[in-house]
């Protein structure tokens, strides 16, 4: 089993920024890939980022390239999603998720966070 346990959700401006973190507990954090979604209301819960188990490996949906950037730090058992430029239709519940596999389908991954709100202000 692995807990997860997102922060750093708020209100903010858009073209503003936001560091969401996740904290792992449990099983071998090192060993999973982590990947951060989110879900607004009224849509289906989407892929937003990625990263390998040893972070060499990065990869982002089109719409947030090039403004938001994932990391991990291992020994922390700690995911980041460093958000910047926001736009209000960043607007949704954020959670991070653990997998053995990387995927950007929401259906492969065995362990979720309870999610943290985003809210970009126009």
């Amino acid at each position: 089993q692995v807990q997860l346990v997102e922060s750093g959700g708020g209100l903010v401006q858009a073209g503003g920024s936001l560091r969401l973190s996740c904290a792992a507990s449990g099983r071998t954090f090192s060993s999973y890939a982590m990947g951060w979604f989110r879900q607004a209301p009224g849509k289906e819960r989407e892929f937003v980022a990625g990263i390998s188990w040893r972070g060499r490996s990065t990869y982002y949906a089109d719409t947030v390239k090039g403004r938001f950037t994932i990391s991990r730090d291992n020994a922390k058992n700690t995911v980041y999603l460093q958000m910047s430029s926001l736009k209000p239709e960043d607007t949704a519940v954020y959670y991070c998720a653990a997998d053995i596999n990387n995927s950007r389908s929401p259906t492969a991954y065995d362990y979720w966070g309870q999610g943290t709100q985003v809210t970009v202000s126009s």
